[in-house]
């Protein structure tokens, strides 16, 4: 199979995925690409009902009006930032 580029940015998208991945071909970067693209798939479909009832639960907390206002929100990133892990 040949893969052929029409795009220059996404040429120049490549290239660079070549050499910050140290890939010896784009054979390669696409390889090292597709397989962390399958890993995270993999993920989230093993994650989907623990994910999805995070976002359920987030929505249930917006409505019931317990959410950041969005002028607070910044400090509130920043505090969650400096915390240790």
């Amino acid at each position: 199979m040949n893969i052929e580029i029409h795009d220059s940015a996404l040429e120049a998208r490549m290239l660079k995925q070549i050499q910050a991945s140290g890939a010896a071909s784009a054979e390669e970067a696409l390889l090292r690409l597709l397989e962390t693209q399958e890993e995270q798939d993999r993920w989230l479909l093993e994650n989907r009902n623990e994910i999805d009832s995070k976002i359920r639960r987030g929505i249930e907390q917006l409505e019931r009006g317990e959410g950041i206002p969005e002028d607070h929100l910044d400090a509130y990133l920043a505090e969650l930032k400096a915390q240790p892990e």
